[in-house]
């Protein structure tokens, strides 16, 4: 089908695990996309395509047209519904009629069958939520019931939204059911702390600093049914991540300082410094000589007065407003900074477009040191659904790749693979490149 496919194989993997598939279809070609791990049993595994293109869409098409009589499935929805070519699927209403009709011609039927699809499930979700909230304030359940329930409800929409984004294929159809969803339901998320903060960025900008810190404290903030919702927003895999990002980072630091005298440090997009806070012992018997660098002023401000306060290595560090987009140019690095011991930025990389983190990390491994250590992480999408983020919060500005994606933009920077040692955090979901200059 045009949405995944039926693979024989004895592929060890689990349902819900996110793989690559490279597929060759006889006569038409090849075509790669992420699939996920929908079903598992001696037969095989069942994959539902997760970023497939047109041109693999066209490949698909052009098959499943010359071979529908061999299959039980809608070639639209993949549900097994003994079809034929004259028959409608009673899922999800098409006619399967491919063989007289060409894809471009039923696109816009195929559309306004998923747009159907998801304001259904919108509808839905507003009124279990509701249910939910009503169970609470009855006061019959315990917390346990209450959030398990909540969860199921979040999480069953979440499941409908993944459907819906790779059953669709349109970004532009896509992001306007987003707000359309954001519209219907800000009367709901107004009512968590975690969630609403991420959809209306007071700071300016996603991904600031009080809500890392709020996602490090990892303490629900909202009263009432908004407690619940901040405790399934905390309890996100990428939620989980972020804590586990920050402690390894800090293990990470403290084995480069502490073996280092006087190390040149720089914090590229330094947000709170929470991780310095963390490292007192090691920068004091080092004298490491430390650059906070970040464009927010208030995470600048709330850094300095942390670390003022709790410690005397105050004079170690500097706090520098800077743009970390102007070290797109060397030239401007070396005349704003010396050369490096250690390097390292855990969330800004997500953010920028290849071209520029290529370039970019191309300059920060050059402005090493020989011996010094630039500490890059990443978000890896194949261990997490981006859907909460974005259909829940707002929070799109980060971008989703995957493990091959950050090794090719590494090679691209110049980077050598030898250089590179890796890591993941317990979830899978953060990656880290400990790279070394020779």
């Amino acid at each position: 089908g045009l949405k995944g496919a039926l693979l024989k194989t004895a592929l060890p993997v689990q349902k819900d695990e996110i793989i690559k598939l490279k597929a060759e279809i006889p006569d038409f070609g090849e075509f790669e996309s992420d699939v996920r791990i929908v079903r598992k049993d001696k037969n095989g595994i069942a994959v539902r395509f997760l970023n497939i293109d047109k041109r693999a869409t066209r490949i698909l098409w052009n098959y499943i047209r010359g071979h529908l009589s061999t299959t039980k499935e809608c070639p639209f929805c993949g549900f097994n519904s003994n079809v034929t070519s004259s028959s409608r699927c009673p899922n999800c209403g098409l006619m399967i009629d491919i063989k007289q009709r060409d894809l471009n011609e039923i696109e816009q039927e195929i559309t306004k069958q998923w747009v159907k699809y998801i304001e259904s499930a919108t509808v839905d979700f507003i009124k279990q939520f509701n249910e939910v909230e009503e169970l609470y304030e009855y006061g019959t359940e315990d917390a346990e019931t209450i959030y398990t329930r909540l969860s199921d409800v979040f999480n069953d929409f979440i499941t409908k939204a993944e459907l819906f984004e790779t059953g669709i294929s349109n970004k532009d159809v896509i992001n306007d059911c987003r707000k359309k969803f954001h519209q219907q339901t800000n009367h709901i998320f107004i009512k968590s702390y975690s969630f609403n903060r991420t959809r209306v960025w007071p700071q300016g900008y996603h991904g600031d600093y009080k809500t890392l810190e709020g996602i490090y404290k990892n303490t629900p903030l909202s009263p009432g049914i908004g407690y619940f919702m901040d405790l399934y927003a905390l309890n996100l895999t990428l939620a989980k991540a972020v804590r586990n990002r920050l402690r390894i980072l800090t293990d990470i630091l403290k084995e480069e300082i502490q073996n280092r005298q006087k190390p040149l440090v720089m914090n590229i997009a330094c947000g709170s410094c929470r991780e310095l806070m963390e490292l007192i012992p090691q920068i004091e018997s080092s004298n490491a000589q430390i650059t906070c660098l970040d464009t927010d002023e208030d995470a600048l401000s709330f850094a300095f007065n942390r670390l003022n306060y709790a410690s005397k290595i105050i004079s170690n560090i500097d706090f520098r407003y800077y743009n970390a987009l102007r070290m797109f140019d060397y030239e401007i690095i070396e005349r704003d900074f010396p050369k490096q011991d250690i390097i390292y930025s855990v969330g800004l990389f997500d953010y920028l477009q290849t071209d520029i983190l290529i370039k970019i990390l191309r300059n920060l491994y050059q402005h090493l040191n020989p011996g010094g250590t630039l500490i890059a992480a990443f978000k890896d999408v194949r261990q997490y659904r981006p859907q909460p983020y974005h259909w829940f919060m707002d929070w799109t500005g980060f971008l989703q790749r995957n493990e091959d994606d950050f090794i090719q933009i590494l090679n691209n920077a110049n980077i050598p693979r030898e250089s590179m040692r890796q890591l993941r955090d317990e979830t899978k979901a953060i990656i880290f490149y400990i790279i070394t200059k020779s």
